[in-house]
């Protein structure tokens, strides 16, 4: 199977620098227009079927990279972006003076301590592996998977078989796409970030 990775497009939140992962922030115009290139990217691509984490931002991504095409799609919550509680739509800058103790452990070891009221990374890192437990079960010869920058680094780290603090090694990029080839056995990344029109012949 071919899982197609993309992003979510720009969201207002992106553009000023808040921690958005459960809190609703609609795609700036900039962002829309990310999705809509990708779909004509990805236009020649045989998707068998699109998977959104259930936030706005990715079904909006999705809905406009497919634009006509009717293609099967569905949300699922394991894809969901980690949950920040209180830090939700707040900058760093305000959080490094009104939770500075408790944001301050959290950068320090971001995989032990939570976010204040918010999802440790302890559970949000089972999220994902439970979704790619899930992946071995599934018919699909491709599989667009429209999901958020924590999410898809830690897929891709994880089904690399790689220590989960490695995410941070995959960038994933707005208005861009990625191939991973996977099997059971054995995972291959093909493609990362890319923003060429993908041919059939590829």
């Amino acid at each position: 199977m071919k899982l197609w990775l993309v992003r979510h497009g720009e969201t207002e939140a992106n553009v000023a620098g808040l921690y958005s992962g459960h809190t609703p922030t609609p795609l700036t115009a900039k962002g829309q227009r990310q999705a809509q290139r990708l779909g004509e990217m990805l236009q020649q691509v045989p998707f068998d079927h699109v998977m959104c984490s259930e936030l706005e931002r990715t079904q909006h991504t999705a809905r406009l990279l497919l634009g006509e095409r009717d293609i099967p799609l569905t949300s699922n919550p394991l894809l969901n972006e980690m949950f920040f509680g209180d830090w939700e739509m707040r900058h760093q800058r305000d959080l490094q003076v009104e939770d500075k103790e408790n944001y301050a452990a959290w950068c320090a070891d971001w995989q032990h301590v939570a976010p204040t009221n918010g999802e440790g990374f302890p559970d949000f890192s089972r999220r994902v592996a439970d979704f790619t437990s899930e992946l071995a079960r599934y018919p699909y010869q491709n599989l667009l998977v429209v999901s958020h920058q924590g999410v898809l680094s830690l897929l891709t780290a994880r089904l690399l078989g790689m220590p989960t603090a490695s995410m941070w090694h995959f960038r994933i990029d707005h208005g861009a796409w990625s191939i991973i080839d996977f099997t059971p056995e054995f995972t291959t990344l093909r493609v990362l970030n890319s923003r060429a029109i993908w041919l059939p012949d590829e």
